[in-house]
């Protein structure tokens, strides 16, 4: 756990020779003219509050493969320029001990203690499992909430697929992930013109129903009525079935395993024209379709069966399984990079914090002959999410508890439903083009999460031509996680021939 920081403590360490000594080198001010100075004092949000509750101690993990050698230097200098000039950046939490109240305080920024350069062996024998082993063991821990609740790892090793890589890690309190990755891209620039702000794909379809008649009305008050007694109940006691992906006591405790498998967004987009769906109902098709693979070969070994031990059974899946995912949705307008770049300059929040909801997502598990039938399945069950209230009732039902229990409440309400699911499920778009990270190339860009109550968590982004799927997952509960990365994979295979072959039996 974090250790907190009183107002006191805070004002003796900031006035004390000794606090001052400590901030050497490359420092950002705190004088009176400085804008952030505005935000002093200012109470963390309910839902950043959450964030420090027990069960929801969230930090948010981001990955960037780098096409060239990584200096550290150039990024410190222009870090100091840009993310430092964001005022949760660049502020302590502070916590009164009068009140129980957490503030933001401004404070010197010493970049040194937030960008850490260790030093690595350049002929390490596995380098991909060294840096895998190496985020993995940033879940381990946590940043002391002495100092702003952020840094960033530069690993200076040739991977199979970068130069080296950059991990930031952000405490979930600073902003929500839609939030975090328009900030980083806004210290991007795309790699063809570095004068210009990389931009974030824009879809035609809405988030919510758009209300055209009576009935539409009576559709969306129904399934919101059903969607809210699932969320009560699941909030109390109906629990998510007892699987090979269902994580035990104590599993937001324990280290997790990030995995990255990319696939082809064109491959994705041919499933998508071929059946007339969104690129979401593809990706939630696939994600179904992984899962199922994949607990159908858990399954079989569980009963026994191996390539020595042939079986004629194929289908192991018990009949009935419940799992449901939580999948988060951003209730604000997209922050504008470039607005938020704006932002920084003035020392400014502009559009920020953490305002999302979440609707518990039931996935079909189980074998199908027909692989088009999975997304033709989830986007039936998508629909009905989006032609209801869900998000905004969960994101308001917090905030009543919070008014009427106090966060405590709110914090065990949270784990209670988180636990009681199966996964998290998070889908960010990233930039259309291949950006550069002051004067660094980027080959991918890779966020996910750790510290939350399940043992699997797959985060969706898009980066140019490719789709990652990024696996969180908690190594006691799901020991092979690369097995998954590639069930999804062959899902898509699968899924695409067959929406091709589909689409050749009509020009027939």
């Amino acid at each position: 756990m974090n250790r907190s920081i009183s107002l006191p403590e805070y004002r003796k360490l900031m006035d004390s020779s000794q606090g001052l000594k400590s901030l050497k080198q490359i420092k950002t001010s705190t004088t009176k003219d400085d804008p952030r100075f505005k935000e002093e004092d200012q109470p963390l949000s309910p839902m950043a509050r959450l964030f420090h509750e027990p069960g929801s101690n969230v930090y948010i993990i981001s990955m960037l493969g780098c096409k060239t050698k990584i200096k550290p230097d150039v990024i410190k200098q222009n870090l100091v320029h840009s993310l430092l000039r964001h005022p949760r950046f660049s502020s302590l939490q502070v916590t009164d001990k009068e009140t129980g109240n957490i503030k933001w305080v401004p404070t010197n920024v010493n970049i040194n203690n937030h960008v850490i350069v260790p030093e690595i062996d350049p002929n390490i024998e596995f380098p991909d499992k060294f840096v895998e082993d190496y985020i993995s063991n940033l879940s381990r821990s946590s940043i002391d909430r002495s100092q702003p609740l952020w840094d960033l790892h530069l690993l200076d090793i040739k991977t199979t697929d970068a130069e080296g890589t950059g991990v930031f890690r952000f405490h979930h309190s600073l902003g929500d992930g839609l939030s975090l990755m328009t900030l980083l891209l806004a210290c991007t620039r795309q790699a063809s013109d570095t004068d210009a702000l990389p931009t974030l794909p824009v879809y035609k379809h809405s988030t919510y129903i758009k209300v055209t008649s009576f009935w539409s009305v009576l559709v969306m008050l129904w399934n919101s009525i059903v969607a809210m007694m699932m969320f009560v109940c699941t909030g109390l006691f109906l629990k998510d079935t007892e699987t090979p992906l269902k994580g035990s006591i104590g599993v937001e405790n324990r280290p997790r395993r990030f995995v990255r498998k990319s696939v082809s967004l064109a491959d994705v987009k041919v499933v998508k024209n071929a059946m007339n769906v969104t690129l979401n109902d593809v990706v939630l098709g696939v994600t179904q379709a992984g899962l199922s693979r994949y607990l159908n070969r858990r399954y079989s070994e569980i009963a026994g069966v191996n390539k020595t031990n042939h079986h004629d059974k194929k289908d192991f899946i018990p009949k009935d399984i419940r799992l449901r995912a939580t999948f988060f949705f951003n209730l604000r307008a997209t922050t504008r990079i470039h607005t938020l770049v704006d932002s920084m300059k003035a020392g400014t929040l502009g559009h920020w914090g953490n305002k999302i909801g979440y609707v518990l997502l039931p996935f079909a598990i189980g074998l199908r002959s027909n692989p088009l039938d999975y997304v033709k399945e989830t986007k039936a069950v998508i629909d009905k999410k989006k032609a209801s209230l869900e998000p905004l009732f969960a994101y308001f039902v917090v905030d009543l508890v919070l008014k009427l229990f106090g966060i405590k409440a709110v914090g065990k309400l949270h784990h209670k439903l988180f636990f009681n699911t199966t996964l998290w499920f998070s889908n960010v778009p990233g930039p259309e083009q291949e950006v550069t990270f002051f004067g660094h190339d980027a080959t991918y860009i890779a966020p996910s999460c750790y510290g939350q109550p399940n043992a699997l968590m797959i985060h969706i982004v898009s980066y140019v031509d490719k789709l990652t799927f990024v696996i969180s997952a908690d190594e006691e509960t799901i020991p092979d996680p690369h097995r998954l990365g590639d069930d999804l994979e062959e899902s898509l295979q699968l899924i695409k021939a067959s929406a091709l072959a589909k689409e050749g039996n009509k020009n027939k």
